[in-house]
């Protein structure tokens, strides 16, 4: 279902009109800013998750940022456009597979509380790995408890991560004797895994 919007009425109508409608919703005619804030509040009164489709990347970048000024405390997930043409001699960078890959995992597992998804229109014309081969794709590891290297490395290679001597990029791993350094998509940095023996001693 898909139904359209002008501002007009008071803004708590408004409001609580986008946060209980189903399906999408065009909202029309709404000054810069507006938008974010309009989307924010409807997260928060939805208390789920709300999909912005931006018309390209900088808009994109745009309403993220004031979604970030408006509503801080708001969870916001990017997924943003490949920065190459598909079946281009290069890939898309890291930062973007990495954002991209970290959203996947986030819907696959399901999201609480109120969350904005922030995207465009190319990249959501953009193919993605089907939704059980993302849930799939994880590997649990506790401080304390015993595991498998052999078994975290082979993860890792399987699952689009590069082996680097050092460190650098989102996908990259390297190995260190008793120590795996790592960095996953959608974190700000990256990991150090320590490891005593087959127990994992400790996460840096």
């Amino acid at each position: 279902a898909e139904s359209c919007l002008r501002p007009q009425g008071s803004n708590v109508e408004r409001i609580d009109y986008i946060a209980k409608a189903d399906g999408r919703l065009t909202v029309s005619g709404a000054p810069a800013g507006y938008d974010a804030w309009l989307t924010a509040e409807a997260a928060r009164r939805r208390g789920g998750s709300v999909l912005f489709v931006a018309s390209d990347e900088a808009q994109a970048a745009a309403l993220s940022a004031a979604v970030a000024f408006f509503a801080p405390d708001i969870r916001q997930l990017p997924f943003p456009a490949w920065d190459c043409l598909p079946y281009d001699r290069v890939s898309p960078k890291p930062d973007v597979e990495s954002a991209r890959l970290a959203t996947l995992a986030a819907l696959a597992k399901g999201l609480k509380g109120p969350v904005v998804i922030v995207t465009s229109i190319a990249a959501l014309l953009q193919r993605v790995p089907p939704r059980a081969a993302i849930a799939e794709a994880s590997f649990s590891a506790r401080v304390g408890e015993e595991v498998e290297r052999d078994a975290l490395v082979a993860f890792l290679a399987g699952n689009g991560y590069a082996r680097a001597g050092t460190v650098r990029d989102p996908g990259d791993f390297a190995l260190r004797g008793g120590i795996v350094d790592l960095w996953p998509p959608g974190t700000d940095e990256p990991m150090r895994l320590d490891f005593f023996g087959e127990t994992l001693d400790a996460i840096r």
